[in-house]
């Protein structure tokens, strides 16, 4: 079986998770999941990072080791993973002993190769981002761009990793795999940073003692990311004999989810480090968007955070994953307004789907007695072909990583769905007694059925609880393969229908 591949970012422990972890998150779970059903061995990675002086900080603000806060972060971020219907294979922990071993591993490899040596350091340090700043990205009274807290003066004896070294490398390796970072308009931001030149950057701190010490010196912790990056692949090795002879099953990652805001990390930082320990590259970075709330930035201070909780609580997690799936074009930026939500998710799931399945029950029950009748079907009709042609279709925008696109494909055959019986009316055409009006209604349910059979396989990894009971009606878990997914007339004759209540109510 071909294996795939994908990782969230490794979230940061220093608080509970928010809507900006979550959305990530799903998406990454529905990708995974349309590739399972697609046939695929599927390995999908989610995890935290849990080293670092902001972390450390956390902790001790309120009372507790950073281990126990990170547990305690960890076992949350579980948690609302486990009420988002999140199917993951790989939790990474990078306060774990085996990721511990791993990056030693990796820091030696790469100063074996020339590519770390000490120096003094003096810049300009965002404790918030973990990262130095420029004095020409600062905004207007020193303050960091992204958390537009002040950046604080560093100086120390670092060890530092020979990122300047690659610049060429890398220039080349971008121009060559044009597709590497998605979507597209985000190279510009890694070109104009290649442009002005790269800059070795420290990857140890002398005055952090929250994280993984240097090899044969203690006094040196390893900078966050040069630690939290292999939680990747750290997390996918069963056991790790201390080598990189033999890499562990899945690796290199097919993709790597991250927030835009940490693309130069990943598409310079990690390239290049994987470069100096000669490993192989991931084969895409995807920088997702931002969440806004009735279009203005989130934050504490302004009352307007997002609780993924509260959602799933008040609207279900069906509402929670179809809204921010559908809603925004994967990449781009998007908006949450309670207004928004509720009449999007009545407008598909309630109105379009739910009536359209509870109708088509409705007429099985009383004209077949919810069994499945022996028709001959027509691949070559016009609903038939519609279906058929589907699963290609959301494949190719999964392959692209259209998640909304997909949807809208799905939704396009619901509403085709919808339109046909409206035109045939088969409740009218079984009340009739000529035998024709009884055969061409009897077809347009069955075809109907068929239809919705596909809807319900390709909805599941976007919405797989809801997806689950459309499926549990045709007496299905799924359509076994994605060859038959393809298939029509695969419902058999006499195949018991059963009832699962309202698909979905609509929220007042």
């Amino acid at each position: 079986m071909q294996k795939f591949y994908l990782t969230t970012p490794l979230y940061y422990v220093n608080a509970e998770p928010h809507i900006g972890s979550a959305y990530p998150t799903v998406a990454g779970d529905a990708i995974c999941r349309f590739w399972r059903l697609a046939g695929l061995d599927v390995c999908f990675l989610t995890g935290v990072d849990e080293h670092g002086g902001k972390i450390e900080a956390t902790a001790q603000s309120q009372g507790l080791d950073p281990q126990t806060h990170c547990d305690q972060i960890t076992a949350k971020f579980k948690q609302l993973w486990q009420k988002l219907d999140i199917n993951y294979q790989k939790f990474a922990r990078t306060s774990s002993e085996k990721h511990n071993e791993v990056v030693k591993a990796f820091f030696e490899r790469v100063k074996a190769k020339g590519d770390i040596y000490q120096a003094e350091y003096k810049g300009l340090y965002c404790l918030a981002c973990e990262d130095f700043k420029n004095e020409r990205e600062l905004l207007e009274g020193g303050l960091c761009p992204i958390h537009h807290t002040k950046v604080q003066e560093y100086s120390e004896n670092n060890y530092f990793f020979a990122l300047s070294k690659y610049e060429n490398k890398l220039k080349e390796f971008f121009k060559a795999n044009p597709d590497f970072i998605q979507p597209k308009f985000r190279i510009n931001e890694i070109e104009t940073w290649l442009s002005e030149g790269l800059k070795d950057f420290p990857i140890s701190r002398r005055s952090v003692k929250w994280g993984i010490p240097i090899p044969e010196d203690g006094e040196q912790t390893i900078y966050v990311w040069f630690d939290a990056l292999l939680g990747y692949l750290s997390t996918l090795y069963e056991n790790f004999d201390g080598n990189f002879d033999k890499l562990p099953d899945y690796w290199p990652a097919d993709v790597h989810l991250i927030g835009k805001d940490i693309l130069r990390f990943h598409a310079v930082y990690w390239v290049a480090m994987l470069m100096s320990a000669d490993l192989p590259l991931p084969k895409k970075l995807f920088g997702h968007g931002f969440l806004t709330k009735d279009g203005e930035k989130m934050g504490k201070t302004r009352g307007n955070i997002i609780v993924p909780e509260d959602l799933i609580e008040r609207f279900g997690v069906n509402a929670f994953r179809f809204y921010f799936l559908f809603n925004i074009p994967f990449g781009a930026d998007g908006d949450y307004s309670e207004k928004a939500f509720k009449e999007l998710v009545n407008a598909y799931l309630a109105n379009r789907l739910g009536n359209l399945f509870s109708r088509v029950l409705k007429l099985c029950e009383t004209h077949w007695e919810s069994k499945v009748p022996d028709i001959k079907l027509d691949e070559n009709s016009p609903i038939a072909q519609k279906s058929l042609t589907l699963p290609a279709k959301v494949k190719e925008h999964i392959q692209n990583l259209n998640i909304n696109s997909a949807l809208e494909a799905i939704f396009a055959l619901v509403d085709d769905l919808n339109l046909n019986l409206s035109e045939v009316k088969p409740w009218n055409l079984f009340k009739e007694t000529d035998p024709n009006s009884k055969n061409c209604a009897n077809l347009a349910l069955i075809e109907t059925l068929e239809s919705l059979r596909i809807v319900s396989n390709l909805l599941e990894p976007f919405i797989p609880e809801l997806a689950g009971r459309m499926l549990s009606v045709f007496g299905l878990e799924n359509t076994d393969s994605w060859e038959n997914l393809t298939k029509w007339s695969y419902l058999r004759p006499n195949t018991q229908l059963s009832h699962c209540g309202v698909l979905f109510s609509r929220i007042e």
